[in-house]
């Protein structure tokens, strides 16, 4: 349920811009598995117009962008979207849906991993601070419990401000 009291739209805008990640993933996730892989890489976050950001994850060994990230604002039900796209097979998969509270936005879907039906969630965290923090979990259980399995921490790159548009004088 959306929640009417704080109209959103600009939720995203402190991250315009470019940062330095760090990326740590869960190399198995739901088998049992604790073996993580870590990638520095770059996160360009590019704010398209008032409700919508799109973000370009580059890693150090890739050639270009691996992923990216489409984020759209719902005015009406004061809700984002968040659609994720990946090179490996480019398509773009349904959007976790979700908005901030408390200074932290929590976005869900239904999906599939490994050919099975869960929930998947994303955190978003101290995003107007000069280190935001991101996590995906997914769960089997319908939402009782979550394993942990993508960890981005975020460092200003530089003084870019991602906006498409310079501002107006």
């Amino acid at each position: 349920t959306a929640s009417g009291e704080h109209d959103g739209q600009h939720d995203f805008d402190s991250l315009a811009g470019t940062w330095k990640a760090h990326t740590k993933y869960r190399a198995h996730p739901l088998a049992g598995s604790d073996t993580w892989i870590e990638s520095d890489g770059t996160e360009i976050f590019r704010s398209i117009w008032d409700g919508a950001m799109l973000e370009l994850s580059e890693f150090a060994r890739a050639k270009g962008p691996v992923g990216l990230m489409l984020y759209t604002y719902n005015p009406q039900s004061h809700q984002w979207s968040v659609y994720f796209a990946s090179r490996k097979d480019g398509k773009v998969g349904p959007p976790n849906v979700g908005e901030f509270r408390n200074g932290q936005g929590e976005f869900f879907v239904q999906d599939t991993l490994n050919g099975k039906s869960m929930l998947n969630r994303y955190i978003w965290s101290q995003l107007a601070s000069s280190s935001p923090h991101f996590e995906e979990s997914w769960s089997n259980d319908g939402g009782q419990t979550w394993e942990l399995v993508r960890i981005v921490d975020l460092a200003r790159g530089s003084d870019d401000t991602g906006n498409a548009h310079p501002p107006a004088n």
